[in-house]
């Protein structure tokens, strides 16, 4: 029988590129071997999608779905990949390979949504049945949102409260042998293989050191290693944890639970083990606090129409950003002048990976601290750039920052002087991502530009030819920043007054 006659049972990988707890993928091989069909597991590699990603986080999808490919040899099946948009792809592929059943993953990234009810439509057509499972978050955004009527919630302590009573199920494994009448006569054809960087045209020459590959097996080996450290697991403190250090203070699993190397089901499981019968910090500063936040922001993307933007976005404060291509772009390549800002979008852009609180930093001296740019341009920027980047995460951390919704401390701001010095009053962070001052004083690393003239040239850079001059005054600009935020606030609350229906 030829390829094309034969009926195919499809499993769509997408943010689940792994096989421990996916369950879609193990119905799509339960439904292949019940009816001697054959099993195509595929990915798509969006072109649009690969122009917006920075080339660390191409890097490491690439890994993962190299990983993947590998892991799923072993089962005697295998990855197929299409260059190409899923919904311009996958008509061919259902009339070509005769697919009777397709699984997935559920999302919530509204661009995803749209895109699977267009997929879902043509597959109605052709008469294919679709199962699609919650798998990417520890609980189902939407029941979630149903426990609260339908709202979002606004506060973390609410969505621990609405979450407190419900199990979260054991994960499954996938490791038993594929039947080989489920392969396809296409198994070993070289075109459905993961492409290097080199095939899709990006050239990797400028690539730095690869700190966090890619994979499922990278995944599970960095998990296992952490939650070996059992005392340090529950005596972990997020706000204790520096924003500053060389190496990391925290797990950087975060690359592999947005990519599903790593499930945050198995995730919240192991650490549930480590903490069962000892002393532990709780949420929202322990690790699985952490795990919790992802929680809550992916229960609030999923419940907030326009969740990645401030107009037509609900719970978003609407506030007048200003508009500074140049102070943007400053930002942005870590030459604004404050090498403590600078070292981080340094270090971001390099290694695609910067600590919580050190996005904190730079995400309040953008918008309210010190810029007055709109955190939906700093949301760009990082989904550009982070490993670790997802839409719901993003989003919501800008807003935060921003002090747009669910945090409205605006008069609180960070001090790009004082804050890094709390944990590395030496500068070792700042001399490593910003060479040209690694000869400065401790006195002066936070602020070059006090140092006298004798001391810049001796340290081998002038401020203002070596290293940039400041592009703002924090002292002064933030005060200013400071007023309209409260302005801002004030203007809101107003239009929130002029709209409530009178009694």
């Amino acid at each position: 029988m030829s390829a094309s006659k034969v009926p195919s049972v499809v499993h769509w990988f997408r943010l689940d590129l792994r096989l421990h707890d996916n369950l879609a993928f193990r119905n799509a091989i339960n439904e292949a071997e019940n009816r001697k069909h054959v099993l195509r597991p595929i990915y798509f590699l969006n072109p649009e999608k690969i122009n917006n990603s920075g080339i660390n986080r191409l890097r490491f999808l690439l890994q993962s779905l190299q990983d993947l490919d590998d892991n799923l040899r072993k089962l005697n099946t295998r990855l197929y990949v299409f260059k190409g948009k899923a919904v311009d792809c996958l008509p061919n592929l259902f009339k070509q390979w005769q697919v009777k059943f397709l699984t997935s993953q559920v999302d919530i990234d509204p661009e995803i949504v749209e895109q699977d009810e267009a997929i879902e439509k043509i597959a109605e057509k052709l008469d294919i049945f679709i199962v699609k499972r919650v798998q990417h978050t520890v609980y189902d955004c939407n029941a979630v949102l149903r426990k609260n009527n339908g709202s979002v919630p606004m506060t973390y302590q609410k969505f621990l409260s609405l979450v407190q009573d419900i199990q979260v199920k054991e994960v499954i494994e996938i490791n038993k042998q594929i039947s080989d009448c489920c392969k396809a006569l296409d198994f070993d054809c070289k075109d459905f293989d993961v492409p290097s960087l080199d095939e899709i045209a990006i050239v990797g020459s400028n690539l730095s050191e690869c700190k966090y590959p890619g994979g499922e097996t990278e995944a599970l080996k960095r998990l296992d290693m952490y939650m070996s450290r059992k005392e340090w697991v529950c005596k972990f403190e997020k706000p204790n944890s520096s924003p500053n250090s060389i190496e990391p203070s925290t797990t950087v699993l975060s690359p592999y639970l947005s990519h599903g190397c790593l499930s945050s089901k198995l995730f919240y499981h192991r650490l549930k083990q480590v903490e069962n019968g000892r002393p532990h910090t709780m949420p929202p500063v322990s690790l699985l606090g952490q795990l919790m936040w992802r929680e809550f922001y992916y229960t609030a993307g999923a419940g907030t129409e326009n969740f990645d933007k401030m107009i037509g976005n609900k719970i978003c404060t609407q506030i007048p950003w200003g508009k500074n291509p140049e102070h943007l772009k400053a930002w942005a390549e870590g030459i604004t002048g404050y090498p403590f800002v600078d070292a981080i979008m340094r270090q971001l852009k390099q290694e695609g990976w910067i600590h919580h609180l050190a996005r904190h930093m730079v995400a309040c001296f953008l918008t309210r601290g010190d810029l007055w740019i709109s955190w939906e341009e700093g949301a760009k920027v990082f989904e550009n750039y982070l490993l670790d980047y997802d839409w719901s995460l993003n989003a919501g951390n800008w807003m935060w920052l921003s002090a747009s919704a669910f945090f409205y401390k605006y008069f609180r701001v960070y001090s790009p002087i004082a804050f890094g010095k709390k944990t590395d009053k030496d500068g070792l962070y700042i001399r490593k991502y910003v060479p040209e001052l690694k000869k400065y004083p401790s006195e002066y690393i936070y602020e070059p530009w006090k140092a006298p003239k004798s001391i810049q040239t001796t340290a081998g850079c002038v401020i203002g030819v070596g290293y940039p001059k400041r592009i703002v005054e924090h002292d002064k600009i933030h005060k200013e920043n400071i007023q309209k935020m409260s302005l801002a606030y004030k203007v809101n609350k107003e239009r929130k007054a002029m709209k409530r229906p009178r009694s």
